[in-house]
């Protein structure tokens, strides 16, 4: 940890959200002094005021003590580049055509690696007026369940969550072409191209 990046990166945080030193340890309750030195890169904050702090400038605590926040420039999503999160601890799921770092339950995910479907996870599609109703022969039990399927085409995608005890069928909206996907709780996600 570098006291002086996190002392400079704080201080551009409370100037890019056009508050005083005193107005953010009011926020804090604590002194300007504090906050002057942390800024000044001569000590960093206690471990109890890194959420407060988090939370003033929605940065994460882990950003605020590396004291870099390694903007990216923009980049235009890229349904090709599409990538599926799911939290194993409480069934989030997040979907993301760029970069970024995402979290949930207090810890970092990773994207789940898309794999050809397989003979368990085989996926039948019928096409029925505007949309794809696609069926799939798999469990869906509360241990083990296809937790949801998505179409990804070259413009959007489309998401479903599915439950357990739910029946193995979904409709989607039909694509000149694209890729569906199944995520397996047990065995991660599946793809098929149309």
């Amino acid at each position: 940890m570098d006291m002086m990046k996190t002392g400079e990166l704080l201080g551009r945080l409370r100037k890019e959200h056009g508050m005083t030193q005193k107005q953010v340890a009011e926020v804090l309750q604590i002194s300007d002094r504090t906050v002057s030195k942390w800024e000044r890169g001569a000590g960093l904050p206690d471990v109890s005021m890194l959420k407060g702090i988090s939370a003033l400038y929605g940065v994460d605590i882990e950003k605020i003590l590396e004291g870099n926040l390694k903007e990216k420039g923009v980049e235009p999503g890229n349904m090709k580049r599409m990538k599926f999160i799911r939290c194993e601890h409480c069934g989030n799921i997040f979907w993301s055509t760029g970069g970024g770092e995402i979290s949930c339950c207090g810890r970092k995910l990773t994207p789940l690696k898309a794999q050809e479907v397989d003979e368990a996870h085989k996926i039948q599609i019928e096409e029925i007026d505007n949309e794809y109703f696609i069926t799939f022969d798999h469990e869906m039990t509360k241990e083990h369940y296809i937790t949801f399927a998505a179409l990804v085409s070259w413009d959007r995608a489309t998401v479903v969550r599915l439950y357990p005890e739910q029946s193995g069928e979904v409709r989607l909206p039909r694509q000149r072409r694209g890729e569906i996907y199944l995520c397996c709780s047990e065995h991660g996600l599946f793809r098929k191209k149309l």
